[in-house]
């Protein structure tokens, strides 16, 4: 083993992923390229090659990670909560302050006719509004109504996510940004 190598940390494809995907919200799909993030990671393009046989692997395992921490573990992590209401206002006061997640949210959606993108943000989506409407539901609203609601909670989602990226000064902070969550809370939750 040569020098160079002994300082190096042996990268995993998870490192890889979890870099493409910072890249990815950085600077959209076209960010995520193998050289730049090679040098990001103090790493060798045969590094990528150990792990990936191409971008599109990688573009695929980033993808895979935002499905599993910006979704699924986050509805994990909601479902510790006995209380739908509870639950739902968690997950709300969780989605509305992720500043990072908004950059990534954004970049996909702009890319949302990309063939390896679509598939996944079609199925995140369907999964949200789904889990969505299923807390709506526990609390009492037949499943149309709470579907409909899911729907109209997602859709707020992704205008406050819109106004996060362009124009993050018109979004309330601190005690304000509590006050707007219990306001969104008490616009959607039935009566």
């Amino acid at each position: 083993m040569g020098m160079a190598q002994e300082g190096r940390k042996r990268l995993t494809a998870d490192d890889w992923a979890a870099a493409a995907l910072a890249a990815l919200g950085d600077g959209g799909l076209a960010a995520v390229a193998v050289e730049p993030l090679a040098t990001r990671l103090g790493a060798t393009k045969g590094s990528f090659y150990w792990h990936f046989a191409n971008r599109d692997a990688l573009i695929q395992a980033a993808l895979a990670r935002w499905e599993e921490l910006h979704t699924e573990a986050v509805i994990v992590s909601v479902e510790e909560v006995p209380d739908p209401a509870e639950r739902l206002r968690l997950l709300f006061g969780a989605v509305l302050g992720g500043a990072e997640r908004t950059r990534t949210e954004m970049a996909l959606l702009a890319t949302a006719d990309h063939s390896l993108v679509a598939p996944v943000l079609n199925r995140v989506t369907e999964r949200r509004i789904g889990y969505i409407a299923k807390l709506f539901g526990d609390l009492g609203l037949p499943p149309e109504a709470a579907r409909s609601r899911g729907l109209l909670a997602y859709s707020a989602y992704l205008g406050h996510a819109q106004l996060a990226h362009a124009t993050p000064g018109m979004l309330p902070r601190g005690v304000e940004a509590k006050a707007y969550v219990d306001h969104v809370m008490g616009a959607l939750l039935p009566r």
